[in-house]
């Protein structure tokens, strides 16, 4: 890969004190697909996942499982690291902040601060949360039950009061308003992007930077009575996972270019805290924040009280594994909250997988196998219409990468079955059927029209639904070599006389079982 351009895509790492949920599985999954597409595009990619295992909730969940604080990371990392390998996932790298390079990393982002005469010893008092690992000025909190306070987010909060590092972020204000003006697509979509100016318009504090009243978590370098704020550890994976402090290597050739997918409610902690403490130590900020929004399940907020968190590996069992990861992306516009239901997942399945794009493999590929000795058929002069249908297949490359360059998956995937749609239109018009009987090389030309086609629609669904696109491709005979990008295009149509296996299908159509 030396030579091409790089894109380096993380999720945010997962809280070791609780199991993985539809949220995980989400962002895992977005950064999946884009890490993938940008694979196949000619990218050399870097998708980093992994677990954040220190703070004091963590300690204290150990506590109340009877367990040591790093025995409860060893399993609930390994729940992370597994949900990972069951969505199919392509990560290059999983890292835990339990791991010595984090360490060493975290102690030299310190270190670089303290040179710089960002960070200084005082004192903390004020409200904190454990949930939300977050401090609270008087005017974020709310009134919670019984008249008392908690957090915006509904977490309770307590007084807290010790000594404390504070790092100058009411230093970064002109300046970080400066970045969002300079790159207005470092934080997406809009809506958190100007949630995330108006918050910094509104004053920064100086923000609290270690802890002395526990002790799960890193050491404050020079001091070891404190240590440090359980974000300023965790964000810093994303650059321990490629070398830092080493700045040549993996740290050179990626970063900055560089996505980092968060959930919405952690939009401030990547959006203000992450680009300071960077551009603090002279290190450049991300490129780009994207934060999606919030699954509920059947109109209702999911929670673990009500008993309606919804697990992705029984998804995955119940519906299969393409399936689920079509559905994900394709129901909601990419940034926006939405609503899991079997209702809609199964519409998705069979109206859209099985109907649309799997009866056009199908019934081209039988026909293909049937009236042309199984081999792609000869073609001759294309009509208007066949050159329309294959402009169309052919020209979704770009419309893909405008899409996907903004994380508009569900415009991706909309722009795909434009094309899927216009092919069904195609087969019912020509009617390769009764062309058989009347005129032949006519029939050839429109089944090889419509197998090209497939051929673009199959590479192009690679990133979304893995299984499912390969089982086509090889149905298409098209080698393993063939399958990127590179591939897409008229310069590079299926070759008449290859021999095809016997078409089976690929999306079968979800039937619920009848209780009886």
């Amino acid at each position: 890969m030396s030579g091409a351009a790089t894109f380096y895509v993380t999720t945010p790492i997962y809280y070791v004190n609780d199991k993985p949920h539809i949220g995980h599985a989400y962002t895992t999954l977005a950064c999946d697909v884009l890490a993938r597409f940008k694979r196949l595009d000619g990218f050399d990619v870097k998708f980093l996942t992994g677990t954040d295992e220190h703070g004091q909730k963590v300690e204290k969940s150990a506590e109340t499982a009877g367990m040591a604080p790093l025995a409860l990371a060893d399993m609930n990392s390994a729940n992370f690291r597994e949900l990972a390998r069951i969505l199919g996932c392509s990560n290059d790298d999983f890292i835990r902040t339990t791991e010595p390079r984090h360490l060493a990393a975290c102690q030299a982002l310190w270190k670089a601060l303290v040179d710089k005469g960002e960070i200084y010893l005082g004192a903390y008092e004020g409200w904190y949360s454990v949930r939300d690992e977050a401090f609270y000025a008087e005017d974020e909190l709310i009134a919670g039950p019984g008249g008392g306070k908690q957090a915006p987010t509904g977490a309770p909060v307590e007084w807290v009061k010790e000594p404390s590092y504070f790092f100058r972020l009411s230093a970064w204000q002109d300046r970080l308003l400066k970045w969002y003006d300079d790159n207005p697509d470092c934080v997406a979509p809009a809506s958190r992007r100007n949630e995330v100016i108006s918050f910094v318009k509104g004053g920064l504090q100086d923000l609290s930077v270690s802890r002395t009243s526990f002790k799960w978590g890193i050491p404050v370098p020079g001091d070891e009575a404190h240590i440090m704020y359980v974000w300023l550890d965790a964000l810093t994976n994303y650059i321990t996972a490629i070398g830092y402090p080493d700045a040549t290597g993996d740290f050179a050739r990626y970063w900055p270019n560089s996505l980092h997918m968060v959930g919405k409610d952690i939009v401030r902690f990547h959006a203000v805290f992450w680009p300071a403490f960077l551009m603090a130590a002279d290190l450049p900020p991300p490129k780009r924040v994207f934060a999606h929004g919030w699954w509920t399940n059947e109109g209702q907020k999911i929670s673990k009280s009500v008993g309606n968190v919804i697990d992705p590996l029984s998804l995955i069992e119940t519906y299969g594994l393409d399936q689920v990861r079509y559905f994900l992306l394709r129901e909601v516009p990419f940034g926006n909250d939405g609503d899991f239901s079997h209702r809609a997942m199964m519409g998705r399945m069979n109206s859209e997988l099985a109907n649309d794009y799997g009866n056009l493999v199908q019934r081209v590929l039988s026909m293909v196998g049937k009236n042309c000795g199984g081999q792609v058929p000869e073609h001759g002069l294309a009509t208007d219409e066949d050159r329309d249908m294959l402009d169309a297949a052919h020209g979704l490359l770009d419309k893909l990468r405008v899409a996907m360059d903004r994380q508009l998956y569900h415009e991706a995937l909309e722009a795909i079955w434009v094309v899927i749609r216009a092919a069904n239109g195609y087969v019912d018009r020509q009617g390769p059927w009764t062309l058989k009987k009347t005129d032949p090389p006519r029939m050839g030309t429109v089944l090889w029209t419509l197998a090209e086609t497939i051929r673009s629609l199959a590479l192009a669904t690679q990133p979304f639904m893995p299984i499912s696109s390969n089982k086509i491709l090889d149905q298409l005979a098209i080698p393993a070599s063939e399958r990127d990008f590179e591939w897409f295009g008229a310069d590079h149509g299926l070759k008449p006389g290859t021999a095809l296996p016997t078409p089976q299908g690929v999306f079968p159509r979800f039937v619920e079982e009848v209780a009886g």
